[in-house]
């Protein structure tokens, strides 16, 4: 039985936008905690010549932030600031557990410690040991819809074309190669047919599915919740490990189906996600992460800001946890994994169909390590132990490595959803976020009416490269995501109408100079806005795709 265990990475674009709580210090935790020790681990993990291989993704717009100049200055002062915390940490402790809590501030100045010493190995290129491992054969990259758009709530389809060939476009440009697979932002999908989001918005009667622009982008494959693909039931009722029955799904959630096209393209595969190691590796009360020996996320020092308790109980309030070990830690990580792998397996003997099939296990790459601290470690020994398991017919691979293994696979449609609470739409629409869709849709139509003339004009082009920046960064699923949780959602507020007002005073500002000749105002708008976000240099080349595509 194959494995794919795919890790997506995704931040949305802070660089620029301030820098603490939600600004590049959201990006700096995140590059720290999990993306370099994920580098790290997995170039172990060839070096031992362990035989296991991941798929990775990281969205279009995380690639560019961490290839951009600005982020090294961030992540040097970002380790510059952890690190004189633990050296102030001995002043300042005052708990009945000083000694142990300074045992774990030494941890982490250790840690963090390395963490600038391989920064500065890699002259600031976190991208540069992904590249490495793909062309070694041990990884394989993935992309996303540029800014993590979620594109079944997009009402135009010039929009969604435009999404995923930027997002390929810069994948390119990052990476070198074009990726083959296509992490569809939150699991979304919409078939095709009748799109009516929500009451008084224009129906439109007859949209394309999104298979069809995974497949005219080139894509091979995409991920879905197991529900989408009639396989398990939605997050919400993934209520203890074990979840999936036959009674409760049409199909089984162990294969992959080819998602027909129409007109028929290339074929377009789907993999759905397994609703037991979801569970696993997801929940904090039932998976592994609720392990009490495991670093307490949500609990710092009040002077320092360092994590130094562990879980203890979950049951416990924060002022009841103990400090943090790392070895008992790193000891709980290795029997997770082997739990884990041992569950694999007995997954793969349950049943002899399992022995052609697939357990899909994707995840939010920045839960390994940022959130749950050890979870990186916990990703290599499976892949240690998942390599010594392949007499009990266990294998970690890619995804298109087993795509390449099987044959022509079973046609199936599939239903709308996401991997979001719910399984539907309710993180993303819902009573607190919806002022904010029609005037996104707005700026689609206003955006697409105005580009075919704008595109014809030279000196309009900076001007309309911008807007379709601002309108991409406005259409980030996190914005309403923010703003649902309510945590932040002054911050999701901003983000969403700030890049929405760029976009709609750019398009003014371009409409106004196609009539009247004078490209001052919207050049140095643009050039003002462009300083701040600078990312996608092909952009325009995508626009000239998505009309194409739409007149085709």
């Amino acid at each position: 039985m194959d494995v794919v265990l795919a890790l997506h990475a995704h931040i949305p674009y802070v660089l620029h936008h301030g820098r603490w709580p939600h600004g590049s210090t959201w990006l700096a935790e995140a590059a720290v905690d999990s993306y370099l020790p994920l580098a790290d681990a997995l170039c172990a993990l060839r070096d031992e010549r362990t035989a296991a291989r991941f798929t990775v993704g990281f969205t279009p717009v995380l690639a560019a932030q961490l290839a951009s100049p600005a982020l090294a200055g961030e992540l040097e002062a970002f380790l510059g600031e952890r690190i004189a915390a633990c050296d102030d940490a001995p002043v300042h402790m005052r708990s009945a557990d000083r000694d142990a809590l300074l045992q774990v501030a030494g941890y982490w100045r250790a840690r963090w410690t390395h963490a600038l010493e391989r920064l500065r190995a890699l002259d600031g290129d976190l991208l540069a040991p992904f590249r490495a491992l793909e062309a070694d054969g041990r990884v394989e990259l993935m992309t996303s819809a540029a800014t993590h758009a979620l594109l079944p709530l997009l009402a135009r389809d010039e929009s969604i074309h435009l999404q995923l060939d930027a997002g390929k476009r810069e994948h390119a440009r990052h990476f070198g190669r074009r990726p083959a697979g296509c992490w569809l932002p939150e699991c979304g999908y919409r078939p095709a047919g009748a799109w009516d989001p929500m009451p008084d918005v224009r129906r439109k009667a007859d949209r394309a599915g999104l298979e069809d622009h995974v497949a005219a982008a080139g894509f091979r494959y995409f991920f879905v919740g197991a529900h989408v693909a009639r396989a398990g039931a939605p997050p919400d009722d993934y209520a203890v490990p074990h979840a999936f029955t036959e009674a409760r799904a049409v199909r089984s959630p162990y294969r992959t189906y080819r998602v027909a096209t129409s007109p028929p393209l290339h074929d377009v595969h789907v993999l759905p996600r397994d609703p037991e190691t979801a569970m696993l590796v997801w929940s904090r009360h039932d998976g592994y992460p609720g392990n009490g020996n495991y670093l307490e996320y949500h609990k710092r020092h009040e002077w320092y800001g360092l994590r130094c308790w562990r879980v203890t109980d979950r049951t416990l309030s924060l002022d009841e946890k103990l400090p943090y070990n790392p070895a008992q830690a790193r000891c709980a990580a290795h029997r997770d994994a082997l739990d884990f792998t041992h569950r694999l397996a007995e997954l793969a003997e349950s049943h002899p169909a399992f022995a052609r099939g697939v357990v899909t296990a994707p995840f939010d790459a920045e839960l390994f390590g940022h959130w749950w601290h050890e979870g990186v470690d916990f990703l290599a020994d499976v892949a240690r132990s998942t390599g010594a398991a392949t007499a009990r017919g266990v294998r970690l691979t890619t995804a298109s490595e087993h795509l390449d293994r099987r044959g022509r696979r079973q046609a199936i449609r599939l239903d709308a959803g996401s991997w979001g609470a719910g399984g539907d739409w309710r993180m993303w629409l819902n009573d607190a976020t919806a002022f904010a869709w029609p005037r996104l849709w707005r700026i689609e139509d206003a955006f697409w009416t105005l580009a075919p003339r704008a595109r014809a004009i030279a000196a309009a082009r900076p001007a309309l490269a911008q807007a379709a920046r601002a309108m991409m960064l406005a259409q980030s699923s996190d914005w309403p995501f923010i703003i649902t949780r309510g945590d932040a959602r002054d911050y999701g507020m901003r983000r969403l109408l700030g890049h929405a007002d760029d976009a709609e005073k750019l398009l003014t500002a371009i409409s106004l100079a196609a009539d009247d000749g004078e490209w001052g105002p919207p050049t140095r708008l643009a050039e003002s806005l462009g300083r701040r976000d600078d990312l996608f240099p092909d952009v325009l080349d995508s626009v000239d795709v998505a009309l194409a595509m739409a007149s085709a």
